[in-house]
């Protein structure tokens, strides 16, 4: 019998049923690759024990009091930062800034009285400082800036972009355990502040500071 007379025999075409066939060689052929890359890991051990595999549990607890420690150390008073980027922008990055991928990092440190919050951002009123300068505190802190504050991190470290990515936000999670989990951030508006903290120069009329150090008076 013909392929043809096959298919009218069947009351269906050939083409179909091989294409579903080619799809299902395909199907197996991915789960037995997808098996081949799965690590097996034991009941009640988390991924964090295997040896070699990034994690960023252990990331961040490692990593961010060194992060913290380089920006406190090279934090520059806004007063004098807002002069500066008045003056020349591109100067001031050179002289105060790190390099990152979307703009400087910028490390600041300001006292100044909270305004009202805006899904946990604060608006601060820092004498000297013509900018809107808006503060992070949670629960959702956003942007890489803990990871490319210091310029010594980067995508060569890590195996792939996840762990990367990863590597910012475990930095973000531990910064909110060891400093913002202590404070009462939900009744801050017509507080005095005093922030150590990194921004993204990208707009110089808006600086949107994540903080790794903050004092509530």
């Amino acid at each position: 019998m013909t392929n043809s007379q096959f298919a009218v025999a069947i009351g269906r075409p050939v083409k179909p049923r091989l294409r579903l066939v080619v799809a299902s060689a395909a199907l197996v052929a991915l789960i037995a690759a997808m098996a081949l890359d799965t690590k097996v890991v034991r009941i009640g051990a988390g991924s964090d024990v295997q040896s070699g595999a990034f994690s960023p549990v252990a990331y961040g607890k490692a990593e961010f009091p060194k992060v913290q420690a380089a920006i406190e150390g090279r934090a520059v008073d806004a007063a004098t930062l807002a002069t500066a980027i008045a003056k020349d922008q591109a100067a001031a990055a050179k002289s105060y800034g790190v390099e990152a991928s979307a703009g400087p990092e910028m490390a600041v440190k300001f006292k100044g009285v909270a305004g009202t919050s805006d899904a946990g951002v604060y608006r601060v009123s820092v004498d000297g400082v013509p900018a809107t300068v808006l503060l992070q505190t949670g629960p959702a802190i956003n942007g890489t800036d803990l990871r490319d504050a210091t310029g010594t991190v980067s995508f060569g470290q890590f195996t792939n972009q996840i762990e990367y990515q990863n590597a910012g936000s475990a930095l973000n999670r531990e910064m909110k355990k060891q400093i913002l989990s202590k404070l009462d951030t939900g009744n801050l508006t017509g507080k005095t502040l005093s922030v150590v903290g990194v921004f993204q120069l990208i707009d110089k009329d808006n600086w949107l500071v994540t903080p790794v150090k903050l004092d509530v008076q």
